[in-house]
């Protein structure tokens, strides 16, 4: 039987057979751009190891990610661990200069440990048990869980901790709270409200428990998450379940730098991002370097570099710098045989420089082989399932030995942007809660829109426009270093932040807000001011009634010139000027008497409002229009539509610019910058050159 707690730090450490100390955080040291993929040699279906090292490092590949996937190996019984396995990998690895990252590999329990201790197990809502056999099933709280994931991560660590081969750790692996609501974790939650709001009839009135008489007036009659119909207490929920995945990760980022050595950094790998029960970047805050799976799931015809950009520019904007591909496309996704869309060639090459150019210093594939059974049989690697050199990897290999040319001057691109969004993940899971696009009216289906898609959005309005973004979040204290704000349906926000947000008008920025923004407070409790609330003063205007929308709406005489996409839908606030400008009006007998968008000066910026969800054309020329007063466009803004641009400095000093053609076409632009080297090519690039870019394809130019 387990300790019913955790073993002090000298005996975990005894146990590890190794001296752990507390180190301080290792920033990666890269001479080059990192290039690789994840490698399960306990998947082979026969012995292999040799000849894939030897294929590995052919292809120019210079990691791997090892062993973050089989806790099974790594501990076949309670107390009895394995090394060796790994060792001979690791080797053979180090052999080859191939670096290695490890995992820990705790997101996926033995299937000892469920039998010996059934309630690691999530419990969810409603007393719904998970049982064994998928991963990530688990409470990561539950203290036999925590127990036996802190042996094995000191054991691994302390075991790698002086191999030169060995350069960094990724802890667990796209970690989410899993939807558990055991007891434990419950309790826990209670404690946490009685330390945030004192008393229970603080709590009652902060979430107007009243309502149904639901008042407490002693913590122990807190009811179970289950049936809250509270929207104060749904979002807290929220936030605690984020705060979870925080504490996890943190507490396992310490176990690792206790027992690894100094040289070796610290990184986990989100699941892309934009997600409801994650706190990315407060899990940043003790990540030495932030990493991310980006899959895409728009190949062929469909491939762009839009959902790559986005998780680039989310993830990148958690340190404010570079950032892992821990995973990202190979061949061909799905936990299923249906979306089978191998990318055309070029695609391949194009985008591991799609990563690097949005600030990416590795880009690793899941994953090297293809595996023959279980759940992910057709999530693709490198290899086929004959294992053996295929179209993928060739054009893989055409691309490692280019970037062990050019990778030292594309590593640590230092990007600046001067437009940024504001990310609210309460807002997110607040109008999830209260949706204002529901698909029925009592039924259980989706929303035509939400928060997410707004975002999305945005963020793909100004990828086309080519404008480079960063995100901002509700606890970013300085938003001076932006000259455009653009602010999604800001929900939920205490009056700090929306301070925070007049304060950058007044300075002298432009604020692109969306609806319903400052209308509940930090508790969703919707504010018992006029709205839009503390937004009055620098919106300018204030509003009492608002509307669904049945039928998309068009706004009068086409003033953002969005031809048949001059509509709006789902939403309409009724407007009434104070001191802003209406910028567009609805086209509609009864809605026509007010404004859909807004501009008010303020100070000395400007703050435009969008009272209604915009059709993407009208969302990107509303956000053009912006960019333009503040001098924010400029010859990259005015390129061929399939031509797409990123921006950044070198660790020489040096502008790179990178230019893709994402068409199967050819594409022509005319260069307007200074004269480069297009470092694929080694050929000059003047100003005002004619390009011409191959269909998927692309230029580096690095300026002189």
């Amino acid at each position: 039987m387990f300790p019913r707690r955790l073993l002090p730090l000298a005996l975990a450490c005894a146990l590890a057979g190794g001296a752990c100390a507390p180190a301080a955080a290792a920033q990666p040291d890269l001479p080059t751009v990192l290039y690789g993929a994840a490698y399960y040699h306990e998947y082979m279906p026969y012995e292999r190891l040799d000849k894939d090292v030897q294929m590995i490092k052919a292809a120019g590949f210079n990691v791997v990610r090892l062993g973050e996937s089989t806790w099974s190996l790594w501990e076949p019984e309670d107390g009895r661990f394995e090394t060796a396995w790994m060792d001979r990998v690791v080797d053979a690895m180090g052999k080859a200069g191939i670096k290695v990252i490890m995992g820990t590999p705790t997101y996926s329990i033995p299937a000892w440990m469920a039998r010996q201790h059934p309630e690691i197990l999530a419990t969810k809502f409603n007393g719904a048990k998970n049982t064994y056999g998928m991963r990530q099933n688990m409470n990561t709280d539950a203290p036999a869980y925590r127990f036996y994931a802190e042996r094995l991560i000191r054991r691994i660590a302390a075991h790698y901790k002086d191999n030169p081969n060995v350069i960094g750790w990724q802890v667990d692996n796209e970690t989410g709270s899993y939807g558990a609501a055991n007891d434990d974790v419950f309790i826990r939650f209670q404690h946490y409200l009685e330390k945030k709001f004192g008393t229970p009839e603080n709590l009652s009135r902060a979430w107007f428990l009243n309502y149904w008489g639901q008042d407490l007036h002693s913590w122990t009659d807190l009811p179970r998450p289950d049936g809250a119909q509270s929207t104060g207490y749904k979002l807290e929920w929220s936030r605690w379940s984020q705060m979870r995945v925080t504490d996890f990760l943190h507490w396992q980022a310490q176990l690792v730098r206790e027992c690894a050595g100094p040289r070796q950094f610290v990184t986990h790998d989100f699941a892309g991002s934009l997600h409801g029960d994650v706190n990315e970047s407060a899990v940043a805050q003790k990540l030495d370097v932030a990493g991310v799976n980006i899959y895409h799931w728009g190949t062929q015809d469909q491939y762009n570099g839009a959902a790559q950009k986005l998780d680039g520019d989310f993830t990148r904007s958690l340190k404010r710098g570079n950032f892992l591909v821990t995973e990202t496309n190979a061949q061909t996704t799905d936990w299923s045989s249906s979306f089978q869309y191998p990318p055309y060639d070029g695609q391949f090459r194009q985008d591991v420089y799609t990563h690097l150019s949005n600030g990416a210093n590795m880009v690793e594939y899941w994953h090297w082989a293809s595996i023959h059974a279980n759940q992910e049989t057709y999530w693709k690697g490198v290899l086929s399932h004959d294992l053996e050199p295929n179209r993928a990897y060739a054009e893989m290999s055409r691309t490692g030995k280019e970037l062990q040319k050019i990778g030292q001057r594309l590593v640590d691109l230092r990007i600046r942007n001067d437009v940024a969004i504001l990310w609210s993940r309460d807002s997110l899971n607040a109008i999830n809660d209260m949706p204002f696009a529901k698909q029925s009216q009592w039924g259980s289906a989706g929303s035509n829109a939400d928060y997410g898609s707004e975002v999305r959005q945005i963020h793909r309005a100004l990828y086309d426009l080519n404008v480079g973004t960063d995100f901002v979040f509700p606890d970013t204290a300085d938003l001076s270093a932006y000259k455009v704000l653009v602010v999604p349906s800001l929900y939920i926000a205490d009056d700090a932040l929306l301070q925070r947000i007049a304060e950058f008008v007044r300075k002298g920025g432009h604020v692109v807000m969306g609806f319903k923004s400052g209308f509940a407070n930090e508790n969703a409790a919707v504010r018992w001011t006029m709205a839009p609330g503390p937004l009055r003063q620098v919106l300018g205007f204030h509003y009492q009634e608002f509307s669904n929308l049945a039928q998309p709406l068009a706004l009068k005489g086409d003033p953002f010139q969005a031809g048949d996409d001059n509509k709006v839908r789902h939403w309409a606030e009724f407007l009434q000027l104070d001191t802003a400008k209406a910028l567009a009006w609805y086209d509609h007998p009864f809605f026509g008497r007010w404004p859909a968008i807004t501009a008010n000066q303020f100070g000395a910026g400007k703050a435009v409002y969008e009272g209604t969800y915009l059709s993407d054309k009208l969302q990107k020329a509303v956000l053009q229009s912006v960019l333009q007063e503040k001098g924010l466009i400029g010859p990259d803004q005015q390129l061929p539509s399939h031509i797409q641009a990123r921006t950044g400095v070198n660790r020489f000093g040096k502008t790179i610019r990178y230019y893709f053609n994402y068409s199967g076409n050819p594409a022509t632009f005319t260069y307007r910058h200074k004269t480069g080297t297009d470092l694929l090519t080694s050929r000059a690039v003047k100003g005002d050159e004619a390009v011409t870019l191959a269909p998927w394809d692309l230029a580096i130019v690095e300026e002189n």
